[in-house]
């Protein structure tokens, strides 16, 4: 009954980000909708992670079978693709380095500014923490 509940929490925040897809006129998917709704209430507590993990581990861990019916479909179309196959690649394999060092770079610079926060963070609690000491010394 757990997964049910569970599944019942994914499904309708999925149907909501479709719905968020059908009344916007936004060329955003619905399921990026739907992952934006659930990121949100997972932030801001609206939603557990309890309330969905058993479930979300399952769909994850069932993923690659979700691949069959398109790569069948590959093979189906294989005499279409076969003009096309060189380009699909580069663009491919290119795309990918791209968004990798876009993605390193970001994650870098994340951790710079978050390193630079929690070091003047610290900084300032270390002066507290001194401060405090001295006064207990003085008196």
């Amino acid at each position: 009954m757990r997964y049910m509940k569970q599944f019942a929490v994914i499904l309708a925040v999925t149907c909501l980000g479709d719905f968020l897809n059908y009344i916007l006129p936004l060329p955003i998917p619905g399921s990026i909708y739907g992952l934006v709704i659930m990121l949100t209430l997972l932030v801001t507590g609206v939603i557990k992670i309890y309330h969905v993990k058993a479930t979300a581990e399952f769909l994850i861990d069932i993923m690659p079978m979700m691949f069959i019916p398109a790569a069948v479909g590959l093979l189906v179309a294989w005499d279409d693709l076969r003009p096309v196959l060189i380009p699909m690649i580069v663009i491919t394999f290119v795309t990918t380095v791209v968004v990798m060092i876009v993605t390193g770079r970001t994650t870098q610079l994340v951790m710079k500014i978050r390193h630079r926060t929690t070091s003047r963070t610290d900084e300032a609690i270390s002066r507290e923490i001194a401060k405090s000491r001295l006064e207990d010394i003085d008196e």
